[in-house]
């Protein structure tokens, strides 16, 4: 059985999807959420939308252990979205003929002043609720203590999300199938604080945590909780499956495009800087939903805008629901 997640946000879309499986006479069902299901060892979930739609597919699902194929609705695939929308049809006879493999990857198991909250695929990160803000703490690992640190935060990621959050950060980026996570500390007033690499079955301990303003720990850029004195971190018994299709390592490939990326990020200013990192974690926007979300001047948007689609990295389309307007997403 296949279990369809289609963003509201496009009704079309939804339907387009739904024709094309029914064309193949597979047996499906239509989902606006994917918690509340039976799923059985056959079931696959899709996930029609962005990366940030399949990190909130796989929050919804929290231990049940479906697995998801990840679908663009742009022609732009992400890490986690496996095909595009213009290739769902192949996708589809792949999954009929079981030509697909299921690739597990570590989550990260998160309490918060011991309560424990949903799994992270990507990473947990710590922050003082204000920007510009230093935030005091300790990192202890196994019950030693490692470092007292005072920086911007701190972030622990899988492998998985060592491409995402923490790589901006300065964080290596890992292989996913590698069996560590990585502790990234950004903007540290000392320099001898670098990222760690450390095993997957490390229990890692932020606390004493200290701010002027109130902690926040960001769950996979979306879900944020008031943190008051320490988190704990360590691996989730149950992985996160992905559908992979056949043919080459896509995401060898966006790694090493993300280190083309980052040579042409130093040459941009900040105000195109965060418009993609809104893109990144907010998936396409129209420019209204754009400048609500940064903050961002109209003129410095459009002068920003104008810039990433000159240099191939936005692009824009016409939104379904209303042809005036554009939907930009990351090229």
């Amino acid at each position: 059985m296949l279990y369809v997640r289609v963003p509201s946000r496009s009704e079309k879309l939804a339907s387009e999807v739904c024709e094309t499986i029914e064309a193949l006479n597979m047996e499906y069902m239509a989902l606006k959420s994917l918690s509340n299901v039976e799923y059985t060892e056959e079931d696959i979930a899709i996930v029609i939308g962005t990366d940030s739609d399949v990190l909130k597919a796989f929050h919804e699902l929290g231990s049940k252990c479906v697995p998801i194929l990840g679908v663009c609705e742009t022609e732009t695939r992400g890490f986690l979205t496996e095909t595009s929308i213009k290739d769902l049809p192949r996708a589809l006879e792949n999954l009929q003929k079981k030509r697909y493999i299921v690739e597990e990857t570590i989550r990260l198991l998160v309490s918060v002043d011991d309560k424990t909250i949903l799994p992270a695929v990507n990473e947990a990160a710590i922050f003082p609720s204000k920007s510009a803000t230093i935030m005091e703490y300790t990192l202890t690992l196994d019950d030693e203590i490692v470092w007292r640190d005072c920086s911007d935060g701190v972030i622990i990621s899988t492998p998985l999300g060592s491409s995402a959050y923490a790589l901006s950060a300065g964080g290596p980026m890992v292989v996913h199938k590698a069996k560590v996570f990585v502790i990234v500390p950004v903007n540290s007033l000392d320099v001898t604080r670098r990222p760690l690499i450390i095993p997957d079955d490390s229990k890692v301990l932020i606390n004493g945590i200290h701010s002027r303003t109130k902690c926040e720990v960001v769950i996979d850029g979306t879900i944020r909780l008031k943190v008051d004195n320490k988190v704990w971190v360590k691996k989730y018994e149950i992985p996160a499956r992905l559908v992979r299709l056949p043919g080459s390592s896509y995401v060898l490939e966006k790694m090493a495009k993300k280190v083309q990326l980052a040579e042409e990020l130093l040459k941009i200013p900040p105000s195109a800087k965060l418009i993609l990192k809104t893109l990144e974690y907010e998936g396409p926007l129209t420019h209204r939903e754009l400048a609500r979300k940064t903050l961002l001047p109209d003129r410095t948007m459009r002068q920003a805008l104008a810039l990433l689609i000159s240099k191939g990295m936005v692009r824009r389309k016409p939104l379904l629901r209303d042809a005036r307007q554009k939907l930009y997403y990351i090229a």
